[in-house]
């Protein structure tokens, strides 16, 4: 039957090496950088991104104006295999009204199967240039949450991996200074001349 004995790396005995305290210091500095650390710089990444993106679509917001354009062709009903800006979608052509009363076209992405005629919202900039609309406050949510946990989990892991090379570190140092011990021991367990 094995016994553990809790702590045995803190307290004073004969069998502890230096390995054995610098192992202790290790395995506290790692708890705490998992459980308080990574969670801390989780949350100060998904803050910093949370206040930037909100001030990217407060600005964003302040120079788009949204358009009702009506579509000018019947809307494909299926993806296209060739992608349109580096991605596959359904887009179309549609006019709208500028703020000058000028009218302006347009290919905007649309939903499959509208019919010529169809009204859909359309963000145009300060030149009247068809633009992405500025994120919601839900979207810019949604990332600040995405970028706080995949910093958690980047500086857990980064945590966990220098953890095991340290331990492996320590446990040849340690295996080192055994077989060292060891051939100073040995002849005189066994009465042979080395």
């Amino acid at each position: 039957m094995r016994t553990r004995v809790r702590g045995w790396r803190w307290r004073r005995n004969p069998l502890r090496r230096r390995s054995d305290v610098v192992e202790a210091w290790w395995a506290l500095a790692v708890g705490v950088l998992l459980f308080v650390g990574a969670p801390l710089l989780g949350a100060g990444a998904a803050w910093w991104t949370y206040d930037g993106t909100q001030a990217d679509a407060a600005a964003r917001r302040a120079v788009q104006h949204h358009v009702r354009a009506v579509l000018m062709d019947d809307a494909p009903t299926t993806v296209s295999s060739r992608p349109v800006g580096g991605r596959r979608s359904l887009s179309a052509l549609v006019r709208w009204t500028g703020s000058d009363g000028k009218a302006r076209t347009g290919r905007v992405g649309v939903p499959a199967g509208l019919r010529r005629g169809a009204r859909v919202d359309v963000w145009t900039d300060a030149r009247e240039r068809i633009v992405r609309p500025a994120p919601s406050s839900s979207m810019v949510l949604q990332q600040a949450l995405a970028t706080g946990v995949f910093a958690t989990t980047g500086a857990a892991s980064a945590v966990v991996f220098t953890h095991f090379c340290v331990r492996r570190a320590l446990g040849r140092r340690r295996l080192a200074q055994w077989e060292h011990d060891w051939a100073r021991t040995e002849p005189e367990w066994t009465r042979r001349t080395a």
